[in-house]
């Protein structure tokens, strides 16, 4: 049998929960009211371009990305822009958002809302960046880095493969696999266009072992393509971290403090392929997307197709309610998501999944002294020391978790998973990389 290909240095393996694996895209209907955020990307915030009472149709740009790394922002709804304000976002912190009052879905007319699928790329290689960019195309494996930088090789660099991250390690989360399945069609257009706008000739898609129907079908689509393998790899959390896939992948390893195009890859998620295609081949900016809404204790775990905008109260609705035992709500999945403060929280173009735990798995442990067993240093992904950098950070100690490489840290959460004594390692190596990346730009101006 053959051995499936995985990264060798630490990593888990966490018990899965797919049990929305099997549940069909549904689409999600049009709220009353949308919160759309300026800031759904890394790197800077949008500039609104509209004001209170300006009447606006789906897929009309509200907010436009000036800088270098940001990303364009559009209406996911129809109807009028009831105020430009601060509102309550999924991190707990209000954000500037544009309220949009749906009235109907007159949709730009510029735009194709057709089902037919458009194979023939004509756009150059130059028109497509331009309209990822016009289109507010970020990552939606969950960092929302903007797509069309990515496709722009540093100068001294080259980019020789395009690896596509079909992996969803997260335990509970399953949109990217109904995608998949689902949409391998326009995934693969959107996987050519990424290839023409980047100009490489090699796509490596890597895919976990556990969503074998998903590796069939875009292997026998891959087939009538030129240089696009598909990859079935060992089930290990975190293989979703681009660094990782490409160690999988190639065995190459990406240095510290640089990205994939370093060693030659350029890497997008599956979600952003589709992403891509859509924009690309029907003009349709980033105004929606597949989110999954699940819980062992939820009456219809769900992958709902949902406008940006749309109140995580309404998924959970659609999923039958919050179950009465209900104790936290997670943004993301339970390895690097973070509980919401409140269920009116927009979705935004990085949510991938909103989880519903039940009280006696909601609370963390008691907090034991650690026992100096060396569990998080043999699972962490990156080569790191866990709980010395939580100790740096714990004691306000900057200077020296920068030299302890804590920027290289991921959190993936795999050293706090392990962790016997509950010390809650990752938040505060979280606060030390805010700290410390703080005081990396201060340095720089």
């Amino acid at each position: 049998m053959k051995t499936l290909k995985t990264f060798k240095l630490g990593g888990i393996h966490p018990q899965e929960y797919k049990i929305a694996a099997d549940q069909p895209i549904e689409v999600l209907p049009i709220p009353k009211t949308v919160d759309i955020p300026v800031a759904q990307n890394l790197g800077a915030p949008s500039k609104v371009v509209v004001k209170k009472g300006d009447q606006v149709k789906t897929g009309q740009l509200i907010a436009k990305g000036e800088a270098f790394i940001s990303a364009n922002v559009h209406a996911s709804v129809s109807g009028k822009v009831k105020k430009v304000d601060d509102v309550l976002d999924a991190s707990g912190y209000k954000r500037p958002a544009v309220t949009i009052q749906a009235e109907g879905d007159e949709w730009e007319e510029d735009i194709d809302t057709s089902g037919e699928i458009k194979k023939e790329i004509t756009a150059s290689q130059q028109e497509i960046v331009d309209k990822i960019q016009e289109k507010g195309i970020v990552g939606l494996g969950g960092a929302t880095f903007p797509s069309h930088v990515k496709l722009k090789v540093p100068e001294g660099k080259t980019a020789e493969y395009l690896i596509i991250n079909g992996v969803e390690c997260e335990p509970f989360l399953t949109s990217d696999h109904r995608l998949m399945v689902e949409k391998g069609e326009e995934l693969m257009v959107g996987i050519e266009i990424l290839k023409k706008g980047l100009g490489v000739e090699k796509v490596l898609i890597g895919i976990e072992n556990n969503k074998p129907d998903a590796i069939k079908h875009l292997s026998e689509i891959a087939a009538q393509y030129n240089n696009i393998e598909v990859h079935a790899l060992k089930v290990k959390y975190p293989q979703g971290g681009e660094k990782q896939l490409i160690k999988a992948l190639l065995g190459r390893e990406v240095p510290s403090g640089k990205l994939p195009i370093e060693v030659g890859c350029v890497v997008n998620n599956v979600g952003t392929a589709y992403a891509v295609y859509e924009a690309v081949q029907k003009n349709k900016p980033l105004i929606e997307r597949v989110v999954t809404v699940t819980g062992k204790k939820l009456e219809k775990p769900s992958n709902l197709q949902v406008r940006i905008g749309t109140p995580v109260k309404d998924l959970i609705d659609k999923a039958g309610g919050l179950p009465g035992d209900t104790g936290k709500v997670v943004n993301g999945g339970p390895m690097m998501g973070k509980a919401l403060t409140s269920l009116e929280a927009p979705i935004v173009k990085g949510t991938s999944g909103v989880i519903v735990f039940p009280e006696e798995e909601a609370n963390r442990p008691p907090l034991k002294s650690c026992i100096r067993c060396g569990k998080c240093v043999a699972a962490c992904p990156m080569g790191l020391e866990p709980l010395y950098l939580a100790q740096l950070s714990e004691k306000e100690l900057w200077e020296r978790a920068e030299e302890n490489l804590i920027m290289d840290c991921i959190e993936c959460g795999s050293c706090h998973y392990t962790c016997p004594s509950g010390r809650p390692l990752l938040d505060y190596i979280r606060v030390g990389k805010t700290n410390v990346g703080q005081m990396i730009k201060n340095r720089g101006n």
